[in-house]
């Protein structure tokens, strides 16, 4: 009897999980989104994976025009930098991740010391131009494209940046989604050139010059001599980002198959730059009215990314559902 009584006992003592767990305070409270876009002074977006930074976005109407800095995988260190390491003035325009364009209209969007210069400038953040998820969290602006001498509009943009987690901060996407828009009465000409309208600035240490890194494109080319101007579904640029012995990341830019042209040519550098060609070769007009949609992408990654795995992350791309600009999900 004894023991009976000591084994209930027992039993009594034993935690129960229907007692001990810990009730909630607020019961109907939501989970929290593991991908945010967050508002921070000074015209900054902030887009974080479980509270911690991937990339931001810059928009303050007295810069030369908006971008994205940092650009960070698994380590702290950016992948990109904002300017030219040799020449910080002269370049001054290399932006980290940028839009822009050397030639719209016979304005140079592209320099910041143009003889005949124009700014982009954020003229709107819409009511609904925030959304959040564990997948992903996104952005939209309109932007208009100004020429400084008379303040005339010469584009007007509306843009979607979506920050998209694949394998934690080790591996993600960004998509930039753009609606070119001519004024009224007027036409936008996007004339010849190799600088416009996505580009990359890549930390020192990534370029291949500086630091030793290595550009790859789609057709299994290899740094500037080969891949400069030639045309390709995708570029990367990958090398050491900090000491350590697997301390390496990259950025594969990606055109998407909508875009005109494509493949496009990718303007690329050995000091550390790449960007993806609009109007190479030939003029892209959008007549008074009229629109153009681009998409474009960038895989942020650890390591140094082979063909096959740059290849099959475009693809992936490619084949995700184009956002609604209007401000519904796809």
């Amino acid at each position: 009897m004894r023991l009976l009584f000591l084994l209930l006992l027992f039993l009594l003592l034993l935690p129960c999980p229907a007692l001990t767990a810990q009730v909630s305070p607020l019961p109907s409270a939501k989970p929290v989104p593991r991908m945010q876009a967050v508002p921070l002074p000074h015209h900054i977006t902030s887009f974080q994976l479980d509270g911690r930074e991937l990339t931001a976005c810059h928009f303050d109407p007295a810069d030369m025009r908006p971008f994205w800095h940092p650009v960070r995988a698994s380590r702290e260190a950016s992948i990109t930098r904002m300017g030219h390491p040799h020449d910080p003035h002269g370049h001054s325009h290399h932006n980290s991740v940028w839009i822009t364009h050397n030639l719209l209209n016979g304005v140079d969007f592209w320099g910041d010391h143009a003889r005949e210069q124009g700014r982009i400038v954020c003229a709107q953040v819409p009511r609904e131009a925030y959304e959040e998820g564990d997948e992903a969290a996104s952005m939209r602006m309109v932007n208009h494209w100004i020429k400084v001498a008379d303040g005339s509009v010469q584009l007007v943009e509306t843009r979607r940046a979506e920050v998209r987690a694949l394998d934690g901060a080790r591996s993600w996407f960004m998509i930039v989604d753009l609606e070119l828009g001519a004024p009224k009465g007027g036409k936008a000409v996007f004339g010849a050139t190799g600088f416009g309208l996505i580009a990359v600035r890549m930390a020192r240490s990534i370029g291949v010059h500086d630091g030793g890194g290595r550009i790859l494109n789609s057709e299994g080319l290899v740094n500037e001599k080969a891949v400069f101007r030639q045309p390709a579904r995708w570029c990367d640029y990958s090398g050491r980002l900090t000491h350590e012995d697997d301390g390496f990341a990259g950025i594969t830019l990606m055109n998407h198959p909508m875009n005109p042209r494509h493949p496009t040519a990718f303007h690329v550098r050995d000091d550390g730059w790449m960007g993806c060609c609009l109007s190479l070769d030939e003029d892209v007009e959008i007549a008074g009215g009229g629109s153009l949609r681009l998409r474009y992408g960038l895989w942020v990654h650890d390591g140094v990314s082979t063909l096959e795995e740059s290849e099959a992350h475009w693809r992936r791309f490619a084949e995700l559902p184009v956002a609604d600009l209007g401000g519904k999900k796809p």
